[in-house]
């Protein structure tokens, strides 16, 4: 995955359907590429600025996914452990990209 932008982006203001295209079914694997385009994408916009706030929020799940991957099964279903975190002490990694 490629944290290259579309310029057709660059030519126009962001908007909220940016952020939510370019999160789409974010994944472990790819969570910290998404959450690091999605920065690069909003770093221009003011503070109160609805694609902002969306891509702030969508920074710090990524950043959350990236770091401790997701869970496989729920407590009923005996047998199937949850996946391990990306590293034993990824509370430690929970920073968001440079700028934000």
């Amino acid at each position: 995955m490629s944290e290259a932008e579309h310029p057709e982006r660059r030519a126009r203001e962001v908007t909220v359907d940016d952020v939510r295209q370019l999160k789409g079914v974010s994944t472990p694997h790819f969570a910290l590429q998404i959450r690091n385009r999605i920065a690069k994408l909003i770093r221009e916009l003011p503070p109160e600025h609805p694609a902002r706030v969306e891509g702030e929020r969508e920074i710090r799940r990524l950043t959350e996914l990236g770091y401790t991957g997701e869970v496989r099964g729920t407590p009923h279903e005996d047998g199937i452990p949850p996946l391990p975190s990306v590293g034993a002490d990824a509370d430690t990694h929970r920073e968001t990209p440079a700028g934000h």
